[in-house]
């Protein structure tokens, strides 16, 4: 789970270029289901979802949430039972309201305020509140910056960056665009672009992990939806792989056909027509 929470620092600004905010690669009502495995275990899944927009200190923001769960093998030694809330300007120019709260291992009630009148962002857990600290222009929270990020044009070698913040601290992350190429997931088929992230403003495990590095692939299409991560730290490797709708509740249950290739039961995997790309399959 802190998994995908750690890919929401990836960003986007600088040498790219942002799509138009009337014409926006999301709207209220996706719904993107993830399901992580750690190592071939898997863990359980993580849910990306665009509420109704919503009036916060008086701006019209979009509400994004995530919300995490562990599934019961593994709530044995590691239960995660997180929410995220991110309200963010419908013009998408930077973070109104940014909320964290969690009931497994490691319980927190956290609430991130950003004055742009007064140029600072402010953190609180459970009331107990920090000193503000200097905000970055169009700085964005860890979960609002995964949006920003799909109105980015992608491109083999595009650099993206922008400015991040969780109220701790407030950096420019960085990602790399490598390559384009084409991924076999249950879900389907993907023409995509593999990006890999900055993991130096990153902390947790991979902050544990020198030589961590994770990988995304995004569509190569207008709404640069991601499909998979990968990430390899100190205490294994993890994947993120997006599930197809109707699959959002059940464990995974693998089994494999006559060609020895790893198929979800019941599940017919729809084909879509790739450029030419490189082809990886999981």
């Amino acid at each position: 789970m802190f998994l995908l929470g750690a890919v929401m620092h990836t960003v986007c600004h600088g040498e790219t270029t942002r799509a138009a905010v009337n014409h926006l690669p999301f709207s209220s009502g996706e719904k993107l289901t993830f399901q992580v495995r750690w190592s071939f275990i898997p863990a359980g899944k993580v849910v990306l979802e665009i509420l109704p927009v919503e009036t916060v200190e008086s701006f019209r923001a979009y509400h994004f949430v995530m919300t995490a769960r562990t599934y019961p093998l593994v709530d044995v030694f590691y239960k995660v039972r997180d929410r995220i809330d991110s309200y963010t300007d419908t013009q998408m120019t930077g973070s109104l309201l940014y909320r964290e709260q969690s009931t497994g291992r490691r319980p927190k009630d956290v609430a991130v305020t950003f004055n742009w009148k007064k140029g600072e962002v402010q953190y609180s857990n459970f009331g107990e509140k920090r000193a503000p600290i200097p905000l970055l222009p169009g700085s964005f929270d860890p979960l609002s910056i995964f949006y920003a990020f799909r109105l980015c044009d992608l491109g083999k070698n595009t650099q993206l960056e922008a400015p991040v913040s969780d109220g701790k601290k407030c950096v420019v992350g960085k990602a790399t665009v490598i390559k384009r190429e084409t991924v076999f997931l249950v879900s389907g088929v993907y023409d995509t672009y593999l990006v890999e992230p900055d993991l130096k403003h990153i902390g947790g495990v991979f902050e544990k992990s020198p030589d961590a590095k994770m990988k995304i692939w995004v569509t190569a299409d207008e709404r640069r939806i991601p499909v998979m991560i990968k990430s390899k730290v100190k205490v294994g490797s993890f994947v993120a792989e997006l599930m197809p709708p109707g699959h959002d509740d059940r464990e995974d249950v693998w089994s494999r056909d006559t060609t020895g290739i790893p198929v979800k039961e019941g599940l017919i995997i729809p084909y879509r027509a790739a450029a030419e790309t490189d082809t990886v399959q999981k």
